[in-house]
């Protein structure tokens, strides 16, 4: 795989989850952009760096040693991406301090540096969040693959930030710099919050959950089919989102034991904010976590899951894959895993191969529910 070669470093970076003959690259020309940008401006040896969405660590591993670097962002995949990175290149694990997106972070900062995400909603979340923590002087330089660069980012930062301006095209990536301009003080919009007749059930969203406006459709058509008459169970919610497979399933089986899994810091949160509204004080482990990397084999009954098929840009079932294949190991023999997909996915071939067994459970013109036995 090519270096990431620019004026702070050589670096010899690896995405997560490991991939074998992984084609893809942990960085692209949006990175090599904003480390060159940021070397022309020359922050200096004691400036303060807020690195936002770093997705393998790119950014934070070349600025380390260059000043105070802090990364923060909402996939645990990138965490582990940028601890392994730091480690691959001979920089000390304390030479970048990582912020989960469900945390606060601490300014002053001096430069931030952005990469623009997916979700525009985590995008505002984080220049409202950005209000009292830029020093004088202060720049925001927002950069992404023009591809994946909508307008309304530019008019994000300009709303909560300050005037931008945007560079000439490089390799087909694009920045946007704003400087900081006085704007009146604004009140988050986030979490959002949505309701359901059946289970009754008030749901809040944090900004980068999937969905956050309202109840997904291959959700909607599960959860008419989560197991029943689990008693003691000991059941992973997996992909969780904002827990509602797992708290549904909960309210009908009000012995078993619960685990909500999930890469993203604010679904996490969300969950456990759900959780404890619908459930009160009732028992439940919540991992922020590479799927069910974690538990030990053998150590579920059940697991719910309705996975993606999507890393940030990158389409592809590579995810849903392997979380089948972890749930087959955390899976006791005669254990089950529950899933939802679209028909076209061709799901049921797949757990075919990992399992001795799988049936439909139920299907609607779109999706199936499928039941895998170990």
């Amino acid at each position: 795989m090519p270096l990431l070669t620019t004026p702070y470093a050589r670096l010899d970076l690896i995405r997560q989850p490991d991939q074998p003959n992984d084609p893809l690259q942990a960085f692209d020309a949006a990175d090599e952009y904003l480390l060159q940008h940021c070397a022309e401006q020359s922050p200096g040896q004691n400036a303060r760096v807020l690195v936002l969405n770093d997705s393998f660590g790119a950014l934070a591993v070349s600025l380390a040693g260059h000043g105070e670097i802090v990364s923060s962002g909402d996939s645990y995949l990138a965490h582990l991406a940028l601890t392994k990175n730091l480690a691959r290149n001979g920089q000390p694990a304390d030479s970048v301090d990582f912020v989960a997106a469900s945390q606060p972070w601490q300014g002053p900062f001096d430069r931030v540096l952005l990469r623009v995400p997916k979700t525009l909603a985590l995008l505002e979340e984080q220049l409202i969040r950005l209000q009292g923590h830029l020093a004088p002087g202060a720049q925001v330089t927002a950069g992404a693959m023009i591809k994946h660069l909508p307008r309304a980012a530019g008019d994000l930062l300009e709303k909560y930030i300050g005037p931008v301006q945007a560079s000439l095209a490089q390799k087909k990536a694009r920045l946007l710099t704003a400087t900081v301009a006085e704007r009146p003080a604004f009140t988050s919009p986030y979490p959002t919050r949505y309701t359901l007749d059946k289970p009754a059930l008030s749901l809040i969203n944090h900004a980068n959950v999937f969905c956050r406006e309202d109840l997904d459709i291959g959700t909607r058509a599960f959860l008419p089919h989560l197991p029943g008459n689990l008693g003691s169970a000991r059941v992973a919610d997996l992909g969780c989102g904002n827990g509602v497979l797992a708290i549904a399933s909960a309210l009908d089986n009000p012995d078993a034991h619960y685990t909500l899994v999930d890469e993203s810091y604010m679904a996490v949160q969300s969950a456990q904010e759900n959780w404890q509204a619908a459930l009160g004080d009732r028992a439940a482990e919540f991992q922020a976590a590479d799927g069910l990397a974690l538990l030990p084999k053998q150590s579920l009954d059940v697991v719910l899951c309705n996975p993606p098929f999507h890393q940030q840009q990158v389409v592809g079932d590579f995810l849903a894959w392997r979380m089948f294949q972890q749930a087959r190991e955390a899976l006791v023999v005669g254990g089950a895993l529950y899933i939802v997909g679209n028909r076209h996915l061709g799901y049921h071939s797949k757990l075919a191969r990992l399992f001795r067994g799988v049936e439909q459970v139920a299907a609607t013109p779109k999706f199936v529910i499928l039941k895998a036995r170990k």
